[in-house]
């Protein structure tokens, strides 16, 4: 192929896995590596990918590229770490592989040492990861449903390889690996403290339009909500760039999964005896702090102020969500179609942990949504958490 349109297309294929975003850390150089990724086994720190030939991948071949993306294999033949997401990455192409690997051919060089990851014995022992892939791994392209459409196929292609969506959307067992028929069925984001929500079940995607999904995927705002914490950055660092027919299509194939329970639902909760005192407690501080922009309905403004009436991501099991955009407040991410997102101010420290729940409760069970109380305790464990 053509040397330049080859490394065109794997800058954009790049953007589509957001590459930049795991491989680059805040101040540092481009793909240069050393971002940390806390998980519940202990630190591991992004690799530099850029083409530096001491400390980088320059002296890489295509060949080697591809045993990392198709099998979590290094060059040497040693096992990847899963925080890599090999796991999706294995559904991506020879040529899509290849383009990649042009491109990153083409990025400055930089000679950051990488290093080396700290994790929490037996995690250390990179060996042991043979039987994590035994039972968690199986290599293997994408293949196109002959029965669906390009577009589907298309989205499909984007949604589980180089979007690696069930890499934060699926929830994970005690050894880190893919829980079996939960996919995309919602997860906590290890180390991070954010849920991502369902995009399976009535509760996550299930009743929003395809067209609703794309414009939020795009722009990070659409009439039905906005994405906040982690997605924000997907949205800023990826899917923003892309195509709008590559979006539309993954908005397309998570429109047509079937319909599941969200991952953990049916999960009970003790309904406290004080319950109406503290939804009337809630209601006040609603009306007080929230309701300017949000309205006293819940409506809010669209693609503005995000609505909380009738938003059933509001029932999920986790309350982490809300909770931390109460603490911590948060801003959409500035897209193309959202040059200027309008932010939401920390509560933090003008409500203390009881009022945090109250509020929060009220939201979660006002305006037609169906969700539980949440109680000073969850509030209070989030209180700690990274804020990114």
């Amino acid at each position: 192929p053509d040397p330049a349109a080859q490394a065109r297309r794997g800058e954009y294929l790049a953007q589509a896995g957001n590459c930049m975003g795991c491989h680059t850390a805040r101040g540092g150089a481009v793909n240069a590596g050393g971002r940390l990724i806390d998980t519940p086994f202990g630190r591991i720190y992004t690799s530099n990918i850029t083409p530096d030939a001491v400390t980088g991948i320059g002296t890489w071949s295509a060949d080697d590229f591809w045993r990392a993306i198709h099998n979590g294999k290094s060059k040497d033949g040693s096992f990847l770490y899963p925080a890599f997401p090999y796991p999706n990455y294995t559904k991506v192409t020879r040529e899509d592989s290849d383009a990649l690997y042009a491109y990153l051919r083409t990025v400055p060089a930089a000679p950051q040492q990488n290093r080396g990851h700290e994790l929490r014995f037996p995690y250390n022992q990179r060996w042991l990861l043979a039987f994590w892939r035994r039972l968690y791994f199986t290599p293997g392209v994408f293949e196109p449903e002959q029965n669906r459409s390009a577009e589907w196929n298309r989205g499909a292609y984007l949604v589980q390889g180089l979007g690696h969506c069930a890499a934060c959307h699926t929830p994970r067992d005690a050894l880190g690996g893919t829980a079996s028929g939960g996919d995309l069925a919602g997860g906590m984001i290890p180390m991070q403290d954010w849920y991502a929500s369902s995009l399976t079940s009535e509760t996550g995607a299930g009743d929003w339009s395809a067209a609703d999904m794309a414009e939020l995927l795009h722009t990070g705002v659409a009439a039905r909500g906005a994405v906040f914490g982690p997605m924000a950055e997907v949205v800023a660092n990826s899917l923003q760039h892309l195509q709008p027919t590559d979006v539309q299509a993954m908005a397309v194939y998570i429109k047509s999964l079937p319909r599941t329970e969200a991952a953990g639902a049916g999960t009970a909760r003790l309904v406290p005896a004080n319950a109406d005192a503290i939804l009337k407690h809630g209601a006040a501080l609603y009306k007080k702090s929230c309701a300017e922009c949000h309205g006293e309905d819940g409506k809010g403004v669209p693609r503005v102020y995000p609505p909380l009436a009738g938003i059933r991501s509001l029932a999920d099991v986790s309350a982490i969500n809300p909770i931390r955009m109460v603490l911590n407040g948060g801003f959409p991410p500035s897209t193309g179609g959202n040059p200027r997102p309008y932010g939401m101010p920390p509560f933090g420290v003008a409500m203390n942990d009881a009022d945090v729940a109250a509020v929060v409760s009220y939201i979660r069970t006002s305006w037609g949504n169906q969700g539980t109380l949440v109680s000073a305790d969850e509030v209070g464990r989030s209180r700690g958490a990274p804020v990114d």
